[in-house]
């Protein structure tokens, strides 16, 4: 009797965790389209005759994501794990897909997008998607072996690294660093031993120095974040008008709707920046309520992924919602100067389709787990 009572009380604490989750990801997907359509209608006026612009495409992007996180909601994991092979092939190609003429389409020197019937995609963000279950199902399969590196730590690291190589091709610098940051917090969650963790950042941070140093672009802006007026009117112009729109927002902020001055002087500010849209017009009080809201999902997250008995499960929910909330806090980064521009988008509140889809989809597979964990429990 007692045994049967701390069950039912368990799934009802994962019902819990899972109704929670999906409100947090409303309310972000929520706030993101509004303070995208506010922060970009300005702009979308000005270059596209429509303050609509990015409204409309985004809704697009949000309904295909909405149908990839009812996929992975409800998909069987081991039917995922048999299909990870062909994923893997299906990952390749489409990185090379980039370098192909007539479907590649180069933006601002890089090959980091494809465009298919009049839809532009980024293949390095869909590569998330199936590195982290490529990684919790290798980790989960060598659990016993993490100590045995030729068995453990080679073969993913391997797999990986030609990710990160073809996506760097593409002049993807900052989305090939993530995906080696996500391979290392997941070896490092799965218990991989910590002497290994920090061999692969003494491996890891000297080529990414070298990446860097060997392009004029990233060079510049590095320079550009150790000294802002250096270069005032190039690299160091948008992060100067992000850190005057912030600073100038006060506790209440402009409302929304009413910050197009400085933010119009924040160059494509639907993309990246769509930070210093949110916190001018919204203030300090809406930054601290979006930190208080990323906290709150970064926290019910982490509890599906560490509620549910099924080791693969566990490492899946892991890596999507690290891979967010890391994602996130390395955009908030670069918008107050404590990091390098990089590129990376703000998870559901920045322009882009294969951002949201992607994120969309790993938020199914968070679902998806602590489903999962009920399942397993009753």
């Amino acid at each position: 009797m007692m045994h049967h009572t701390i069950t039912v009380e368990k799934n009802i604490n994962r019902d819990r965790y899972s109704f929670t989750f999906i409100l947090l990801v409303l309310i972000m997907v929520g706030i993101g389209i509004a303070v995208l359509y506010s922060g970009s209608l300005h702009y979308a006026e000005r270059f596209f005759d429509d303050s609509s612009y990015f409204l409309v495409r985004q809704f697009r992007n949000l309904l295909i994501g909405c149908i990839g996180l009812i996929f992975f909601s409800f998909f069987s994991f081991d039917h995922l794990r048999k299909l990870l092979p062909y994923l893997l092939i299906a990952g390749f190609i489409l990185l090379l897909l980039p370098f192909i003429p007539g479907i590649a389409s180069p933006r601002n020197g890089a090959n980091r997008w494809i465009s298919i019937g009049g839809f532009s995609l980024q293949p390095s963000e869909f590569i998330k998607l199936l590195l982290i279950i490529f990684l919790a199902n290798f980790f989960d399969k060598k659990a016993d072996q993490l100590d045995v590196p030729l068995i453990s730590i080679l073969p993913p690291f391997f797999i990986t690294s030609i990710f990160v190589l073809l996506i760097y091709l593409e002049n993807d610098f900052s989305s090939a660093i993530f995906l080696m940051l996500i391979f290392m917090v997941m070896f490092f969650a799965a218990g991989g031993p910590l002497l290994w963790f920090l061999k692969g950042l003494i491996v890891t941070i000297p080529c990414a120095v070298l990446m860097v140093v060997t392009s004029t672009y990233r060079m510049k802006r590095v320079l550009s974040f150790i000294s802002p007026d250096s270069d005032p009117l190039d690299t160091g112009y948008q992060i100067n008008a992000a850190i005057e729109a912030l600073t100038g927002s006060g506790l209440y902020g402009t409302g929304i709707g009413n910050g197009v001055h400085k933010i119009s002087s924040v160059p494509e500010i639907y993309s990246d920046f769509i930070f210093v849209a949110w916190a001018e017009e919204m203030g300090f009080l809406g930054v601290c309520g979006y930190l208080a809201l990323l906290l709150a999902f970064t926290a019910v997250a982490y509890l599906i992924a560490f509620s549910c008995k099924n080791r693969f499960g566990c490492y899946v929910a892991f890596g999507a919602a690290s891979s967010i909330v890391l994602q996130s806090f390395l955009n908030l980064g670069v918008v107050v100067r404590l990091l390098p521009a990089t590129g990376i988008p703000l998870p559901f509140f920045s322009f882009g389709g294969s951002s949201l889809i992607t994120s969309l989809c790993l938020c199914g597979l968070i679902i998806n787990v602590s489903s999962y964990a009920k399942r397993s429990a009753s």
